[in-house]
């Protein structure tokens, strides 16, 4: 071999279509042994595809894949697994009703004579949780644990498995930026051992701390490979999306006006324990003002906004709409009293994803007389609707009105949702995580779309794990620790470690100590 590079696994010439859509058209990428190799591009750019490819998820049309310079084919995911090659999906593939253990060993099962041999399953998955800090509970089930954990469990299924090539694709989508951290400090660990890893994302911030190359993806095409350390931010974002970027959010200063959305002491039990998710919660959003709720995942934000929302039953208090008791309305008449909701989880509780596209912009309005006579759903109505959004919104997919959403890639899910619920000029929006997933420009739109409702008057209760957004698009900041709002911050006046310290519940006796004063 001489001085060719020692690649482990090359991926050269890959094509793969799609009904209407080239996904991946003449891609190479190749991964050293140790390395850190980021995957960039924007929303279907074909990133997933490309990884879903070499896990054995898809059969490229053109190209092949080696291993250690030998050609290999791929035909499954359990030969990839064969060839100790692991994936962490975007949207995990967890059973929803197994423990966390028996999530990690499905498949891989150790048995004596055909016998489960649990016990030593449990020593090996809690002696990997140890070493490498993934903290979980082997006994909790998966529909009960956040999906930060549950992230956890996705990492510990490959590490069990004994993967030495390691696919994580938008692996810090769902994390705290904490948890985001001690990934970062895992993913190194792997590589000092001699793993490597593929790291899909299109969060720059991330690529620059913790990649050593990166490969930039736009509309299924290679851009190129570049390393780490000569190059910046703006520049990978430029390669990205082909121009340049605004990182920042402009809004103008307004006042706001009257209150429309009050919660009054609310407490919401919890779906896990025994203890209640939310307690005594009191808050008010005015019209024209972007007020977020930050928190580290799993403080209550979910069950809150699930009461807020119509979709779980509250204990105590109550939440009052435009002069309305909400507190026991169905989820269709808090949407008719003009309140849209970017749902956290947007397969439950977003989309439909057998329907069409346009079958899922219309979910919440098909009713009205502009979609619907005497109890048929105008057609071409529905069509020239969807149309507009798609293209408002820059939702791409195969087959434009009609694809089935299932097939989007995530980001595209997630304009539609965007484009479905602000587009009903909603009086209240409830955005939780909105640009999760999202590459920067599409970010960028979508920022300046909740700053326009904003500025329209319109009142935004924005939730979110993004500090960055957080710092960015609030008027005023309430963080959520253990279920209570902690303290309230300007975020003109705040910094990024201040508001750490909030979610982390450093500060929640500074901000009882300065009531108290402001009592006296």
């Amino acid at each position: 071999m001489g001085n060719k590079e020692n690649y482990v696994i090359e991926m050269l010439n890959i094509t793969k279509e799609f009904p209407g859509i080239k996904a991946n058209d003449n891609v190479t990428l190749q991964l050293k042994k140790g390395e850190i190799h980021a995957l960039l591009g924007e929303n279907g750019a074909g990133k997933s595809t490309l990884m879903s490819v070499l896990f054995g998820l898809y059969q490229p049309e053109e190209g092949t894949i080696k291993k250690d310079g030998k050609v290999i084919k791929i035909n499954s995911p359990n030969d990839a697994n064969a060839l100790n090659i692991g994936m962490v999906h975007q949207h995990f593939k967890l059973v929803e009703c197994f423990t966390v253990l028996d999530n990690i060993i499905l498949g891989v099962e150790p048995n004596k004579l055909g016998f489960l041999q649990k016990d030593e399953a449990r020593k090996k998955v809690m002696k990997l949780s140890e070493k490498y800090k993934l903290k979980i509970d082997p006994d909790a089930l998966i529909s009960d644990i956040s999906v930060g954990m549950q992230q956890r469990v996705e990492i510990l299924k490959m590490l069990y498995r004994d993967n030495d090539i390691l696919i994580f694709d938008e692996p810090t989508a769902v994390l705290t930026p904490q948890e985001i951290d001690e990934l970062m400090n895992i993913m190194r660990d792997f590589t000092k051992e001699g793993k490597s890893i593929i790291f899909i994302t299109h969060k720059l911030n991330e690529i620059m701390a913790v990649a050593d190359r990166c490969t930039v993806l736009r509309k299924g095409k290679g851009i190129g490979t570049v390393e780490i350390k000569n190059t910046t931010k703006e520049e990978l974002s430029k390669m990205m999306v082909g121009r340049n970027v605004k990182f920042t959010v402009d809004k103008k200063d307004i006042i706001p006006g009257k209150v429309i959305f009050k919660v009054n002491n609310l407490t919401v039990p919890s779906k896990v324990h025994k203890n209640n998710a939310v307690k005594n919660v009191s808050f008010e959003v005015r019209k024209g003002e972007i007020v977020c709720i930050a928190g580290i995942d799993g403080n209550g934000q979910t069950e809150l906004v699930s009461a807020l929302t119509g979709l779980q039953k509250v204990s105590g208090g109550t939440i009052e709409f435009l002069g309305h008791d909400i507190t026991k309305a169905k989820i269709r008449n808090r949407s008719k009293l003009g309140m849209s909701h970017i749902p956290e989880d947007r397969h439950k509780h977003g989309l439909i994803l057998d329907y069409t596209l346009e079958e899922n912009l219309i979910l919440q309005r098909y009713w009205e007389p502009e979609f619907e006579k005497a109890g048929f759903i105008k057609k071409k109505e529905v069509r020239r609707y969807a149309e507009k959004l798609i293209k408002e919104y820059d939702i791409r997919s195969g087959e434009g009105p009609v694809s089935i959403v299932r097939g989007m890639s995530g980001g595209n899910q997630q304009k539609a949702i965007v484009a479905r619920e602000i587009d009903k000029d909603p009086e209240l929006l409830v955005a939780v995580q909105p640009t999760r997933g999202l590459d920067v420009g599409a970010i960028e739109y979508i920022h300046e779309q909740l700053v326009e409702q904003r500025d329209k008057g319109k009142a935004v209760l924005l939730i979110s794990l993004e500090l960055d957004e957080v710092m960015n698009l609030s008027d005023r900041i309430l963080v959520i620790y253990e279920g209570e709002i902690v303290g309230e911050l300007n975020p003109k006046k705040t910094t990024l470690s201040e508001l750490g310290l909030y979610m982390a519940g450093a500060n929640r006796n500074k901000s009882k100590e300065a009531d108290k004063n402001e009592n006296k």
